[in-house]
């Protein structure tokens, strides 16, 4: 007398009766109960290189075996790692609105926004040499730009302020260099680091010099990004509108003395401490000292488009 339960071991599922075990495996009906997570329209296969890479206008040897080589690897890697593809086309879509007329109004070539997915994936990481924020900028280099750096306030973290200082920062080794595509490659390893390759090697171009891995990888896996994100459907990505993060409206609040509680302050605008510091994740800390009665401008979203604290 079969009892009517069914025990699954990977895919077989035995039937189970008065008598025990059923001898006989019910292959068919495990295969025809288990669904393929992949979808039949996916396949692997090489990347149809573009015919006309290039990075901020300047062109891509094609016709040179070994940089194709290290071109390819970029595409391969950043279009079949899909689900961080994904997350920057998302973050892509809120960030790119602030950094593109920064970039234009410094005369930065557009793709350079494409150097700071690179660095930071647009996320405010800290590297283990202290590089910080959506460009990576280091402690010092940020104060020789001006920006305030200390644990109580750290501009390399507000976008707007380090994307003016990277622009600085790019125009004066454009300037010593020549061409953009050397002076991303000083961005990503030091002027220093560059000089050293270019005078221990005698070659004064980015596609001649043999560099680091990371430097070495830098500008293809700029230009692999900027070509994906580009032409997302192309490499097979599909994304709606729906999919992707937006910007929260916000308006802005002048301070000049300090805050003893950032969470008292928020609840000001009706929100909470934790989305003040995602508004603003330069404040540093729970409070804001400004000693020196400086004048700062934080950001508070708009009513209506967060819960309500409880």
């Amino acid at each position: 007398m079969l009892l009517g339960v069914l025990l699954v071991a990977g895919s077989l599922i035995f039937a189970v009766n008065s008598d025990g075990i059923n001898g006989t495996v019910n292959t068919a009906i495990a295969n025809d109960s288990i669904e393929k997570n992949v979808a039949n329209e996916y396949h692997i296969s090489s990347i149809d290189i573009p015919e006309d890479l290039n990075f901020a206008g300047e062109s891509v040897p094609q016709q040179d075996p070994e940089i194709m080589e290290r071109v390819d690897r970029e595409f391969l890697v950043n279009t079949y790692w899909q689900s961080n593809a994904l997350l920057l086309m998302k973050r892509a879509h809120k960030y790119f609105p602030v950094i593109e007329p920064i970039l234009a109004k410094n005369g930065i070539p557009d793709d350079f926004k494409y150097l700071a997915v690179a660095e930071s994936g647009l996320t405010n990481v800290v590297s283990p040499a202290g590089a910080t924020g959506f460009w990576q900028i280091m402690r010092e280099t940020g104060r020789e730009y001006g920006l305030e750096v200390n644990s109580n306030v750290d501009e390399r973290y507000h976008l707007e302020k380090s994307t003016e200082v990277a622009c600085k920062y790019l125009n004066r080794w454009k300037k010593k260099y020549g061409t953009w595509t050397l002076t991303a490659a000083a961005y990503n390893a030091g002027p220093g680091g560059i000089n050293k390759y270019m005078r221990t090697q005698q070659v004064d171009d980015y596609y001649d010099l043999l560099l680091g891995q990371e430097t070495g990888r830098y500008v293809f896996r700029i230009m692999a990004i900027k070509e994906i994100l580009s032409n997302p459907e192309k490499y097979g990505f599909h994304l709606e509108k729906d999919d992707m993060y937006n910007a929260v409206p916000s308006f802005t609040v002048e301070v000049d003395k300090p805050i003893a509680s950032f969470a008292n302050f928020s609840k000001k605008y009706e929100i909470n401490y934790k989305i003040l510091k995602r508004h603003n994740p330069w404040l540093r800390e729970p409070h804001l000292n400004n000693n020196s009665r400086r004048e700062y401008t934080i950001e508070i979203p708009n009513k209506g488009y967060y819960r309500e604290s409880k």
